[in-house]
């Protein structure tokens, strides 16, 4: 019996058929970077204050005030009311302290020295719409939620391929609706599926590629392909935002380039993988004939005549029971599971600070995001020549570290703590690359994208609370940070008990999948066991 990888080990390892899978399927990550993360803009809530009753429409936030307003403290600093003003009819040269104050009755008045608009100031989502902020990103990751409960079923049954590209039709479609919302509700709505049209294409394309290219390929392929096309996208994000200060502007120039995929199409491939664990031999065999051709590779013959009948015998139904079938596959869920929850708010829970650290939002989210970049390569040198368990724990406890410190910095040094998020979100974001790399190749194929779409899924309640973590900044960062250090450095001790995939072939079937490491220690030196190995 031949493995898969030894069967295709005929079509070489970085050939002309290699680079245009990498590159067609990275290539449609870059709207992933900038999706969710677009709200730390579209919803950003610039400074405000109560539209006086007897003004006109065209009245400017620091304009001359024909009626004095409340003042409050904000950041050690005087500034006008954001949610009060004096009720009409009173002596207003008498002592502020003993006049009647009353709700914005006839609306706000926004600043407009960094945005023309956001969502925000649309629909005057302040003082007691505060809380709507905040849940419009919460929606998206509910949205995301939904997507990995069905994707996976879906794309294990009807191919990665179909999915991937019905995913990003439906957030196409979505974003351009949103942009003719009436109303916030109708734009959450949209935003719902638009998030889970984003995680459903995510996962099916890290899927494909995984299963499609070699086992040297697949970590180039997951920190600088996937991972390092997200971080271009997040990059983008700043940049456009800086230069289109309006939120449908903005909305519409991040989602006109999605049209520019549909010639993809036909650029890339069903996985072979998946293909055969349905019975569908030939029409694997057909594609890897054409990459033969394509890297200049003659093979003759037929190509899965000596692959052993495990993997098309699978193809009956796979459904998430399978994902507990075994002690061993129980396990692994249950832990990555935890640590896909926790990756999730540190990752997240950090990014959509941003507008919250000291200095200006687009430079500290370009930093945030360029920083990416340089994670990402460092995680691809990690996975190149570090165990699986030791490269998940380790950025982990880094993150969960750094946090933990800003406990004990004082508030008067913003710069130092501004520092300690951003290097704790570094952290954050290796160990978020490498929890995908893990999980995929810890699943067998019958039921990989089944079980990282259950795992996604199961992390998106960290995603829809993440937005209130970032929230409880405002009042208390301390707290928020403390909370997500804690978290974090437990994700990795716990990391430890998986077992180790590197330098491994990806199990085909739930048998083949590594024991637990904790299992393998305990076995060692056992009378059982040492005959059995005899």
């Amino acid at each position: 019996m031949d493995s898969y990888d030894e069967v295709i080990s005929f079509l070489g390892e970085w050939g002309p058929y290699q680079r245009s899978v990498f590159l067609s399927i990275s290539v449609i990550i870059i709207p992933s970077g900038y999706l969710a993360l677009s709200m730390v803009f579209l919803a950003d809530t610039p400074p405000h204050r109560c539209q006086l009753s007897n003004s006109s429409a065209a009245e400017t936030f620091l304009g001359n005030l024909s009626l004095p307003l409340p003042t409050e403290e904000v950041g050690g600093q005087q500034v006008y009311s954001r949610c009060s003003r004096y009720r009409a009819g009173q002596d207003l040269g008498s002592n502020g302290s003993t006049l009647v104050t009353e709700r914005c009755l006839d609306g706000w008045v926004y600043s407009t020295d960094r945005y023309v608009s956001t969502i925000i100031t649309q629909w005057d989502l302040v003082c007691d719409q505060k809380w709507k902020g905040p849940f419009t990103t919460s929606v998206f990751f509910l949205g995301v939620l939904f997507g990995s409960a069905i994707s996976g079923q879906l794309s294990d049954r009807y191919g990665r391929k179909v999915v991937l590209f019905g995913a990003i039709a439906l957030r196409t479609i979505a974003s351009l609706l949103q942009l003719a919302s009436q109303s916030w509700e109708m734009f959450c709505v949209l935003y719902f599926f638009v998030g889970m049209g984003e995680i459903s294409s995510y996962i099916a394309a890290f899927v494909l590629g995984i299963e499609i290219l070699s086992n040297s390929e697949r970590v180039a392929f997951s920190t600088l392909g996937i991972c390092m096309f997200y971080a271009f996208g997040y990059i983008l994000l700043p940049i456009l935002a800086y230069y289109i200060r309006d939120w449908k502007m903005l909305l519409l120039t991040l989602t006109m380039p999605e049209f520019l995929y549909i010639p993809l199409w036909w650029c890339i491939p069903e996985s072979p993988r998946w293909l055969l664990t349905q019975g569908r031999k030939e029409e694997a065999e057909a594609i890897l004939k054409y990459a033969a051709r394509k890297n200049g590779v003659s093979h003759v013959g037929p190509i899965f005549s000596t692959i052993h009948g495990d993997m098309d015998s699978s193809k009956h139904s796979q459904s998430y029971l399978d994902l507990i079938a075994t002690s061993n596959i129980r396990n692994v869920t249950i832990i990555l599971l935890w640590m896909w929850l926790i990756c999730t708010i540190g990752y997240y829970g950090l990014s959509l600070n941003t507008p919250n650290l000291h200095g200006d939002p687009y430079i500290n989210c370009l930093i945030s995001a360029a920083s990416e970049t340089l994670v990402y390569v460092m995680v691809w040198r990690l996975m190149r020549i570090s165990p699986r368990r030791i490269a998940t724990a380790g950025p982990l406890l880094f993150s969960g570290t750094m946090l933990l410190l800003i406990h004990w910095v004082p508030s008067t040094l913003q710069f130092v703590i501004t520092t300690l998020v951003m290097v704790g979100k570094s952290g954050a974001t290796a160990a978020f690359t490498i929890i995908y790399i893990y999980s995929l190749e810890l699943y067998p194929t019958v039921v990989r994208n089944m079980g990282v779409g259950v795992c996604s899924m199961t992390s998106r309640i960290g995603t829809i609370i993440s937005p209130y973590f970032a929230y409880m900044v405002e009042h208390s960062g301390i707290l928020a940070f403390i909370v997500m250090g804690s978290l974090m450095v437990m994700a990795g001790l716990v990391s430890l008990l998986l077992p180790e995939t590197h330098n491994k072939p990806l199990p085909e079937t739930i048998l083949q999948m590594q024991p637990m490491y904790c299992q393998v220690h305990a076995r060692v030196g056992s009378p059982t066991h040492s005959d059995r190995r005899d």
